[in-house]
């Protein structure tokens, strides 16, 4: 049975979503700072010819660096300002995520509430800047390296090409935590969404021009279409799945009054993680092989030349490494963000028990027990939601951003974006309620 805001989301309509001014300012305020993205990505660092860097990236562009290209919404094909993009604040957040774990200052930082958050947040910048610092200076070093690329190498050229990326980079921070701040959605994950939304359009009719000319069979692209719509039905289904709990409340007396006990559920989302696990595994093999595209490969030894090779896109290992890192980041970023112990200490608070299990440390053990098997499943949903369009692309050619991953990021955002607008229309109608109930109220009083 549809929950009453269920059943309330289902009748709203577009009169209500006119009334709601603060909403529609959020969307616009959104759109806006998205736009301001776009532009951002067109925007070329200075001292480079663009024709030899186009192409240099043309040669390299089926590899890894096509995969950063998608992640930064084709910045990197234009070397624009944002072409690191959010993916050195995503490393930085992973890395910091990790020491919380193991380093007990952190670790206590974290239980300190909002004000632990923010210093937290701060050592994250922090980290932001070095590594975004020495991911350009590799990219300004990996430029120097090509035939032809920068008009005029040397140390200004270097010095300007970390200032301004690494400046990108710190602006988009920014600009998404304006986005979750003043807009709608996760503002990381809205940026990282318009990027591959920008470049959906001419993947596909790269991928139906390759169709015209004979390049591809038209039976591969029916079956790639096919695929993309039961990946995105599948997605749709495992990010709404839920394993529900039951809870129950005591009787209890109020003054003379006797209660009934209540009956509730405790949800627990199949794949908890979302689309983090993807996003860290991506930006973790990417971290390396930022400038090995554009770097003189004959320079290098052996064995990293080797290794390079090895994690090509689409190679055994490259495979390997994404889909452990996928599992692992599921269980650990699900271990982050829910807490059996906190839960089941709220629930024995509050007088609730899952019956037939002890309030306590019982209930947290049950709660963790079913969170494991539960997060296995979404780990393996994961998995092979992202590994096997990699399959087809690594085999077929098939455009990045058709694979698994970036339809993963499109469809959860999107879920995400939608459940939030529906929240703040289901709130505003709740404000008119309570207005015009005070209102009636009044006039009675009269």
């Amino acid at each position: 049975m549809a929950s009453a805001a269920e059943q309330l989301a289902a009748n709203l309509n577009f009169g209500a979503f006119a009334k709601a001014e603060e909403l529609k300012k959020r969307i616009w305020f959104t759109l806006g700072a998205l736009l301001v993205y776009r532009l951002g990505t067109y925007i070329p660092l200075p001292g480079l010819d663009m024709n030899a860097f186009a192409q240099a990236f043309a040669n390299q562009s089926g590899g890894i660096l096509g995969m950063f290209n998608m992640f930064a919404g084709g910045a990197v094909e234009r070397m624009a300002i944002f072409a690191l993009g959010i993916m050195p604040y995503i490393s930085a957040s992973i890395a910091i995520q990790l020491m919380t774990s193991v380093i007990p200052t952190l670790e206590q930082l974290k239980k300190e509430g909002e004000q632990g958050r923010k210093v937290i947040n701060q050592y994250t910048r922090y980290g932001t800047v070095l590594l975004a610092t020495l991911q350009a200076y590799g990219i300004a070093v990996g430029l120097e390296g090509g035939s032809g690329i920068v008009t005029d190498p040397g140390w200004f050229f270097r010095l300007s090409t970390v200032v301004t990326l690494v400046g990108g980079t710190m602006f988009l921070m920014w600009l998404g935590e304006q986005i979750t701040a003043r807009g709608i959605g996760n503002g990381i994950s809205l940026i990282i969404f318009s990027g591959i939304v920008a470049g959906l359009p001419a993947a596909v009719g790269g991928t139906l021009e390759l169709g015209r000319t004979g390049a591809m069979s038209t039976g591969l692209i029916i079956a790639i279409l096919v695929l993309a719509i039961v990946v995105i039905s599948v997605i749709v289904f495992v990010e709404r799945a839920q394993r529900r709990l039951l809870i129950q409340y005591p009787k209890r007396q109020v003054g003379n009054r006797m209660f009934q006990g209540d009956t509730s559920h405790l949800p627990l989302k199949l794949n908890t993680a979302g689309v983090i696990p993807p996003i860290f595994a991506s930006s973790l093999l990417l971290l390396p092989a930022t400038l090995a595209g554009f770097s003189d490969t004959t320079t290098l030894p052996d064995w990293a030349t080797t290794v390079l090779a090895a994690l090509g896109h689409g190679q055994p290992l490259y495979m390997l490494f994404y889909a452990a890192m996928i599992a692992f980041f599921a269980f650990f970023y699900t271990a982050i963000v829910f807490n059996p112990q906190d839960t089941a200490d709220n629930l024995k608070k509050h007088s609730g028990f899952i019956p037939g299990i002890r309030p306590g440390q019982r209930t947290a053990e049950y709660i963790d027990y079913v969170l494991t098997r539960i997060t296995v499943v979404g780990a393996i949903y994961l998995v092979l939601v992202c590994l096997l369009p990699e399959f087809l692309i690594a085999s077929a050619g098939v455009p990045f951003y058709l694979g698994g991953t970036s339809l993963l990021i499109v469809v959860s955002v999107t879920l995400d974006t939608v459940a939030q607008i529906q929240g703040h229309l289901i709130a505003h109608q709740y404000e008119g309620l309570i207005k015009k109930s005070k209102l009636r109220g009044g006039r009675r009083g009269r």
